[in-house]
């Protein structure tokens, strides 16, 4: 929601190249003299350079993730999630130093931390953050009309099949592709798994004895027909700070089959499958029981998944898009 008293100016760190289309910045850019990793290290050893250096008048510092800007300025930071320290094995050597520099900064530093989930809320509280500072803050999804030209577009860019398993995400180790791949491939009568994602880190997906079709990088204009057309959405991930590609399938009409026990669990509000994501029978099962509720299938959908007032009815049938209405 813009606000008019208010004035964004967004700060980044030196680029050689713009960025990648369909992430271009909403707001005007400043530049600091540094670019990663070099500016990781000096803000998180040195709290340099002052985010104040390259813009004038600055009332409060907003970091967007838990690397926190080097800022004399009050300093309010959005940490989706504390994954390093549950689940080291997932993060260069490097990346976990930064993060726990980072996490330290923060304790001493932040104003205010604005957390995804519950679940990350609950990890701030034993990393050591006071309640005072902290805020739950859900991330929010708006969803778009599916027309026919979408469909059209979609089917001919990416070829779909007429039933497929989809799963959307950063290639990397904690979405547990690996298992996922595997549990498809174990079955016989299971369709094409279409795995869209940009490239991120850790080992590649082992692609057995099934039809495993990587998508690469989909703009955004081009998910919600994907969602749309899916078969099921399958997301068991080890470990998240929210799970935004559930409640964006749920949001268009796609079963889900996500992991229990971590926010994922959480932001479905009961309106997804949930499965082990350690066990490969479980996932197994669960995109077997997802795929036999096909016709329960959403017809209704919200525009702001975090938003209750306004939002009318959006139970239907026997699934449930809204968190809110489902936990009333």
């Amino acid at each position: 929601m813009e606000t008019p008293e208010i004035e964004l100016i967004g700060v980044a760190g030196r680029h050689r190249h713009g960025p990648t289309a369909g992430f271009t910045p909403p707001v005007p850019v400043t530049t600091l003299p540094l670019g990663s990793p070099w500016l990781y290290e000096t803000w998180t050893r040195f709290r340099w350079p002052l985010v104040e250096s390259v813009v004038d008048n600055i009332d409060l510092v907003h970091g967007t993730s838990i690397i926190p800007p080097a800022t004399r300025k009050p300093l309010v930071v959005t940490v989706h999630d504390l994954a390093f320290l549950y689940h080291p094995e997932f993060f260069t050597k490097r990346g976990n130093k930064v993060f726990r520099r980072s996490l330290k900064m923060l304790l001493d530093d932040a104003a205010m931390v604005l957390c995804s989930s519950e679940a990350t809320m609950h990890d701030c509280r034993a990393a050591g953050f006071d309640e005072e500072r902290l805020r739950h803050v859900p991330l929010g999804v708006t969803t778009h009309e599916v027309t026919d030209v979408d469909r059209r577009r979609v089917q001919a860019t990416y070829e779909l099949p007429e039933k497929f398993i989809l799963f959307v995400g950063t290639l990397e180790p904690r979405k547990n592709l690996s298992r996922l791949i595997q549990a498809v491939s174990s079955m016989r009568d299971a369709p094409p798994l279409l795995i869209a994602g940009m490239e991120g880190w850790g080992e590649e997906a082992p692609v057995l004895n099934h039809d495993v079709r990587f998508l690469g990088f989909v703009p955004a204009h081009n998910l919600p027909a994907i969602y749309e057309a899916c078969t099921v959405f399958a997301f068991p991930s080890i470990f998240e700070g929210y799970g935004l590609p559930v409640i964006e399938a749920m949001a268009h009409g796609a079963p889900v089959v996500t992991s229990r026990g971590i926010s994922t669990e959480e932001v479905a509000g009961g309106a997804a499958v949930l499965v082990d994501p350690l066990n490969v029978d479980s996932i197994v099962d669960g995109i077997r029981k997802a795929m036999s509720q096909q016709n329960l299938r959403l017809r209704r959908t919200v525009t702001h998944w975090n938003v209750h007032d306004g939002c009318e009815t959006c139970c239907h049938e026997l699934v449930v898009v809204c968190a809110w209405c489902w936990r009333q």
